[in-house]
């Protein structure tokens, strides 16, 4: 802005306060502020339900300021919603400021805010002195208007041409009042003179001080002048201010100019401003041009603005401003149009202090709000996973400030923050310096939401997760998402194997535990391996993080005993691993040791029994083994040494007698040494006792397919075997210094076997399916007489 005073003159308005009751204000919802050539008021958006609004105050009255109420009398008022924050600036000649003596400007507002349905004003009252000393020539291009004030005791500017002052002074002779009129120019044509009242109602604002002379009109006026200077679009108003008194002409020529560049952005990173050196003609005489750069209305030195990023140049005649797009002073705001975009805000100041040629000072401010285009924010997404862990760890990154995550979506299913805090799920948030953030996210391999698929035909596991992150931006809650899938991927996955080891008690198997062996289940047969089935058939059962140790003592179930002799037998235990979904046998573990034992009996479930029996003490002195023989004289040994007697025989066969109870079937036989081989042997022994030994094999009934002898015999398990020692033999035993026991048994269950249905196979038709107990008895033991094959009798309470 270039003007021209020609004439010296003061005038003095003196203002008094005006008072009004004053309600609280929490701390830090208002912030009042002088800066050097204006006050600026901030009030925080959530302060009020809904945005709050200012008004002036002077002893004439109380005056809204609207959008063209403020452009006309000196205010700015800023919506920031991405700082939450409204904001004033009142310049200090502003129509309603109290001054005195240029030095003291003392400034009442009405803030009005709502609370609770209720509207609520605050009156806000802050006296401001000027922290530099005025120049002659001060020029604020404002973001909705333009003001100069000028010094009344300056001289005129040599840069005034004389046909605009010739102009001005005919036009003030022809007109005949004293008042103040002025006179504005468009184009070369000048207007008809109008009084301070028209201009004012036209939006141009006149004031004298006690020094200065002020002059304001809002950006757009009718009678400005839109033109480019060096290619930068420039706004100018010319007007002339004019009183006469009789003889003497008391004139001001005004020309208001700004730059009307709205910036630009490259791909740099840069956003830029330009404007001319010489804004208009009546400004061609200035030189040693200063530029002074800052954001939010406060200037930095040039070191600090260099630190930034801020470069300063002049091409030509044009002054140019780059500031990096974010640069620190600027505000920054997410949006989404289809995918997450970011724009960069600047509150630009700008101070051009030049010296023309009758060494005059004059000072340029400019405040102007660039803005960046709509830029690429992409947030990313890594996966930190380590198969080890056997967690998915994926982290989403490079979030905004101004964006929060809301909720995630795992496999479809939707699980709102923050996290039960039962759930297996874990989200944790990161904060970086950068004012970005960041989310952890961490969801177990074995979590139910969890897809997990298993390729048998290539022995991999995949676990895979897709993530949909719902995210809002803020203020608005605008949604915006971003999608991500992980998966992790065991290869050359194998049901486990198990390392077998013998000892002369049992085998011990070992299993090292691997990360997806979850997906086998261990069994013994169809019997899953726990802890309570282990205790129920006497295994040692150890289980950690490690590892799974089972010890199987021998003759416990499970076991099959193959190739048995007097010398030994080998015993085998076979462990299942089948599939957790389908229960298939994957794959087994199977271990066959050698054992040694000085009595034996094995009750089979094809229906044989075998027996080593240490008949040691059983016999009389000098007999042997050899000659034993079972129920049926015919039934001998099939081996025998000096001490011991190996018989196997059909269940149903060698006379074996057959015992029914309530839920079990017994098979008993007899091992006997003859008393009349012994009295043969021994004449002097007249005992009539028959040494013998019992031996026996218990069934469940529920077990068994086909019992008696004229059908095969077939059984669910093995049977439970006993050797039972008559009384003699057993005193025997008591007094022999190797005491085995006088009842050798297989291990019993330690709960009730469960009946179950009996499985009739296709053509076969038992004639006692459906005939009682006792009466078969009789029958059977009937067509059983005079038979060397098994004999029926009851027995109860095995």
């Amino acid at each position: 802005m270039a003007f021209s005073f020609c004439f010296c003159f003061g005038v003095t308005l003196l203002l008094s306060m005006w008072s009004m009751a004053t309600c609280h204000i929490p701390d830090g919802a208002v912030t009042m502020e002088c800066r050097d050539r204006y006050f600026t008021i901030a009030v925080d958006l959530s302060f009020a339900e809904k945005e709050p609004n200012f008004e002036a105050v002077d002893e004439t009255g109380v005056y809204p300021i609207t959008v063209k109420y403020a452009a006309t009398c000196g205010y700015s008022t800023n919506l920031l919603p991405l700082l939450g924050r409204m904001e004033l600036r009142a310049s200090y000649f502003s129509c309603h400021t109290d001054n005195t003596d240029d030095e003291v400007f003392t400034f009442n507002f009405n803030l009005n805010a709502m609370h609770g349905g209720e509207d609520i004003t605050y009156a806000l009252n802050k006296t401001c002195s000027p922290t530099l000393p005025w120049s002659p020539r001060e020029v604020t291009c404002e973001v909705n208007y333009m003001e100069v004030s000028v010094r009344s005791d300056m001289a005129c500017p040599t840069g005034t041409k004389q046909d605009d002052w010739d102009a001005v002074v005919q036009m003030a002779y022809i007109s005949a009042t004293s008042d103040w009129q002025v006179l504005l120019h468009r184009d070369g044509e000048q207007l008809m003179p109008m009084n301070l009242s028209e201009a004012h109602k036209q939006g141009y604002a006149f004031d004298l001080t006690d020094g200065r002379l002020v002059f304001r009109t809002p950006y757009g006026q009718p009678d400005s002048l839109s033109t480019t200077v060096n290619g930068v679009p420039v706004e100018v108003i010319h007007a002339a201010l004019f009183s006469r008194q009789n003889w003497v002409v008391l004139m001001v020529d005004l020309v208001a100019a700004c730059s009307m560049y709205e910036g630009s952005y490259d791909e740099s990173g840069y956003m830029m401003w330009e404007t001319p050196e010489e804004l208009h003609l009546l400004m061609s005489g200035l030189h040693e041009t200063q530029i002074n750069v800052g954001v939010n209305g406060e200037l930095v030195e040039q070191p600090v603005a260099e630190e930034r990023g801020y470069i300063v140049e002049k091409h030509n005649t044009t002054v140019q401003i780059s500031i990096p797009y974010n640069a620190e002073g600027g505000y920054r705001k997410s949006l989404v149009s289809g995918d997450l975009y970011e724009f960069y805000v600047f509150d630009l100041y700008v101070e051009q202090i030049s010296v023309d040629e009758d060494h005059v000072d004059t000072r340029l401010r400019f405040h102007r709000t660039l803005a960046t285009p709509l830029l690429p924010r992409p947030v990313f997404s890594l996966n930190r996973t380590v198969l080890e862990d056997r967690t998915f760890t994926v982290y989403l990154g490079d979030v905004p400030e101004d964006v929060e995550l809301a909720a995630v979506h795992l496999n479809g299913h939707k699980y709102m923050l923050p996290f039960n805090n039962t759930s297996s799920q874990t989200i944790t948030k990161v904060v970086h310096p950068n004012n970005t953030h960041g989310y952890t996210l961490k969801v177990p391999f074995d979590d139910p939401v969890v897809v997990q698929k298993f390729s048998k035909e290539q022995a991999v596991l995949q676990y895979k997760l897709d993530v949909n992150y719902t995210m809002t931006i803020l203020p608005e809650n605008e949604p915006y998402y971003h999608l991500e899938s992980v998966e992790a991927l065991f290869t050359d996955v194998s049901p486990p194997t198990f390392q077998a080891v013998c000892s002369e008690s049992g085998i011990r198997f070992k299993l090292d535990h691997r990360s997806f062996d979850y997906m086998w289940d261990i069994s013994v047969g169809s019997d899953l391996l726990t802890s309570e089935l282990a205790a129920q058939h006497g295994y040692i059962l150890s289980n950690n993080s490690q590892s799974l140790l089972l010890d199987v003592p021998l003759f416990t179930h499970g076991y099959k005993y193959k190739d048995v002799t007097l010398k030994g037998f080998f015993g085998t235990f076979e462990i299942l691993v089948r599939d957790h979904d389908t229960s298939e046998v994957q794959s087994s573990t199977v271990k066959t040791c050698p054992f040694t034992a000085t009595e034996l009996i094995l009750c089979s479930t094809d229906g044989r029994m075998t027996v080593v029996a240490d008949l040691s003490l059983a016999i009389p002195s000098g007999g042997v083994p050899a000659r034993t023989n079972l129920v049926d004289k015919y039934c001998g040994p099939k081996e025998a040494d000096d001490t011991k007697a190996l018989f196997s025989f059909p269940l149903n066969g060698c006379g074996s007698t057959v015992k029914l109870g309530k839920e079990y079937v017994t098979y008993e036989n007899e091992i006997f040494f003859s008393r009349k081989l012994n009295a043969l042997k021994n004449p002097a022994d007249s005992s009539n006792d028959i040494d013998k030994v019992m031996v026996q094999c218990t069934y469940p009934l529920a077990g068994l397919y086909r019992l008696f002898s004229v059908y095969k015999f077939e059984s669910d398990t093995a049977g439970i075997g006993r050797i039972v020692r008559s009384a003699r033999s057993a005193e025997g035993l008591q007094s022999s210094t190797t005491k085995p026991p006088a009842v050798l048994q297989t291990a019993v269950p330690a709960t009730r076997l469960t009946p179950r249905p009996v499985s009739i196979k296709p053509g076969y038709r038992p004639p006692a399916q459906y005939i009682r107990v006792s009466s078969f008895l009789n029958q059977f033991n009937k067509g059983a007489r005079g038979s060397p094959q098994a004999k029926v009798t009851p027995y109860i309470g095995l």
